[in-house]
């Protein structure tokens, strides 16, 4: 996680992001995928959601044109944060979890700091 991520999260802790490969834990607390595309390689019972939020990833051409390159981070972060100022939607979905108690976000990148989970953190936070 990056510094704005630890930040972040430490302005809201009911808030955590993790990677869906990792076990589900009893201080998860509400369990939402972050991604618009399925994880590979993980079932239904393993991943123990309690949503799938696939409407808060970024758009298909957002997360294409990213690929997960370090060096589009700070781009990526700023596209993202316009889909989510024009997704109230989603994000008062989410926003109405939050409320109820500990959420963790769940992605299946590879990198931990450089991802939508971390980016939907650092926009939460602000």
């Amino acid at each position: 996680m990056t510094a704005d991520g630890r930040k972040a999260a430490a302005m809201i802790p009911a808030i955590r992001i993790k990677r869906i490969y990792e076990p589900a834990a009893k201080g998860d607390g509400i369990r939402v995928l972050v991604d618009r595309v399925w994880p590979r390689g993980v079932t239904k019972e393993k991943a123990a959601l309690d949503l799938w939020l696939k409407e808060i990833a970024p758009s298909t051409e957002l997360r294409k044109w990213f690929g997960h390159d370090p060096a589009r981070w700070d781009e990526f972060r700023m596209r993202y944060r316009k889909e989510l100022d024009e997704n109230d939607e989603a994000v008062g979905q989410l926003n109405a979890l939050i409320a109820k108690g500990p959420v963790t976000l769940l992605y299946s990148a590879r990198d931990a700091e450089h991802n939508q989970a971390a980016a939907l953190l650092d926009y939460l936070a602000s």
